[in-house]
């Protein structure tokens, strides 16, 4: 359904940092670097998750986040501990959701400007 999506960020540097850390740990990487965006994706020039430099980054409202796929319950722990060791800060810890599921594992962050991240694995929707 998307093309990509983007977050507007205060300081680039700061966020890519953040980004690098935990969207390395699910397999994604830097397929795109400028001096005012960095996107994120699988393939060079394809970004999924693009970051925007501005000065007056706002957050969107409340109850919205971005979740990211992960490939297993440990791709969420490398998240959740890589991002936190990058400067986001915890929003829930790596485990099991039954609230969301049987097979639903995921954890949560909140980014250095503030936007509610979450890497999770369904393994029902994978098998």
């Amino acid at each position: 359904m998307f093309h990509h999506l983007s977050l507007g960020v205060r300081n680039l540097a700061r966020a890519g940092c953040f980004y690098d850390a935990a969207l390395g740990a699910l397999g994604y990487r830097r397929v795109f670097d400028g001096d005012e965006s960095i996107g994120y994706g699988l393939v060079d020039e394809q970004d999924l998750l693009l970051l925007n430099l501005t000065d007056d980054a706002a957050l969107p409202r409340d109850g919205f986040h971005i979740a990211f796929v992960a490939t297993s319950p440990e791709a969420v722990d490398a998240f959740h501990r890589d991002g936190v060791s990058a400067g986001g800060r915890d929003n829930g810890t790596p485990g099991p959701r039954p609230d969301y599921g049987p097979h639903y594992y995921a954890a949560f962050l909140i980014d250095p400007d503030g936007h509610h991240v979450e890497a999770v694995i369904n393994a029902h929707s994978i098998g």
